[in-house]
């Protein structure tokens, strides 16, 4: 990367400001709290007044960062720039994206390991059937994009994908990789439409002199959608699967404090956890692991089910506020002398 970028020598623009540190203390904690409640959500459980005081302290601390921002002359993050639809629209659909795509890798990864019994690098070829779709489609967006603006891609991608997603879930308790993979290249197919052109489109909303401050803001939505997705996603996962769990070992007689850890210590794990469950469950392990895997693989279903919703909320606001059309030139805009009529003698 370093020798590329030596090698392409870019512009380098400098625009000197004060650094924000209020704003960045009140943007981090805010994001930072809201993420933690979601996420502690399964640990401290959602009757417990932590969850839901990080939940709301980290919203209002981005509400007064929000407003914070707008009083400033040089803020660290220019709100205003979302006052242009299609910006606003794009960095929406990349955060409800991200709540799909940067997760996906994990609990695609702990189904295949817990669920279908992959080792490692099985995984890794699980994970890739998704790419198959993927980076086909990345190439196929980029053309629309470049021909047609970035709603013809974004829309079919969202839906394409919120489909693709929700077929992938309902084919996970059969706990197996041919009844899914024509799912996961769909879902791969429809994630790539829209990452590119989204992101590329947002950038081309601005001037090039803001690409740098515009790319900031993306870069922080789509983290922030990131994390909220893993957090909640994860919550999901884990309280299913211990509610899973503790109905089928409690057939079996095995105590419900028992089965949590035995749920523990497969999440904790990730997989190949075989011996750590054994000796949770004693002598009946050979005899329930089965039900184990199948109880895993229907906890994983609802999270696939969650990831096809966030695509679906994606579609539909690509479908009624994403603009027609190609992103406008402003450079050139800004390049053009005004021209004016003459004055009267």
């Amino acid at each position: 990367s370093l020798i590329c970028t030596a090698i392409a020598k870019p512009a380098d623009e400098k625009h000197p400001a004060p650094l924000d540190y209020r704003g960045a203390v009140l943007i981090s904690g805010g994001m930072g709290l809201a993420v933690l409640g979601l996420q502690q959500s399964s640990v401290w459980g959602w009757g417990n007044p932590i969850t839901w005081i990080c939940i709301a302290a980290g919203l209002a601390l981005i509400a007064w960062f929000v407003r914070y921002e707008l009083g400033l002359a040089n803020p660290l993050m220019q709100i205003r720039t979302f006052a242009d639809r299609a910006f606003a629209v794009d960095n929406a659909v990349l955060f409800f994206l991200m709540i799909v795509f940067v997760p996906l890798f994990f609990f695609a990864s702990m189904y295949a390991q817990i669920a279908l019994g992959e080792s490692a690098s099985e995984t890794g070829l699980y994970l890739l059937i998704f790419f198959a779709g993927f980076f086909v489609a990345t190439q196929r967006g980029g053309r629309i994009l470049d021909a047609r603006g970035a709603r013809p891609a974004v829309v079919s991608g969202c839906a394409i994908g919120a489909v693709g997603f929700a077929l992938w879930a309902h084919a996970m308790p059969e706990l197996s990789v041919g009844s899914q993979w024509p799912f996961m290249v769909l879902s791969g197919i429809g994630v790539g439409l829209v990452l590119a052109p989204a992101n590329t489109d947002a950038l081309n909303r601005v001037p090039r002199s803001r690409y740098g401050e515009a790319t900031g803001i993306t870069q922080t939505v789509r983290n922030f959608g990131s994390s909220l997705g893993l957090a909640l996603l994860g919550t999901v996962l884990i309280l299913q699967n211990k509610s899973n769990l503790e109905s089928t070992l409690g057939e079996e007689g095995i105590p419900k404090s028992q089965a949590d850890k035995i749920a523990e210590s497969l999440t904790e794990a990730g997989g190949g956890n075989e011996a750590a469950f054994a000796e949770q469950a004693g002598a009946k392990a050979s005899q329930i692991f089965n039900a184990v895997q199948y109880d895993f693989a229907l906890s994983s279903r609802t999270v696939f089910y969650g990831m096809a919703a966030a695509m679906a909320i994606a579609f539909l606001i690509a479908l009624i506020w994403m603009p027609s059309g190609k992103a406008p030139d402003l450079d050139a805009d800004e390049a053009e002398p005004s021209v004016s009529e003459p004055a009267s003698p």
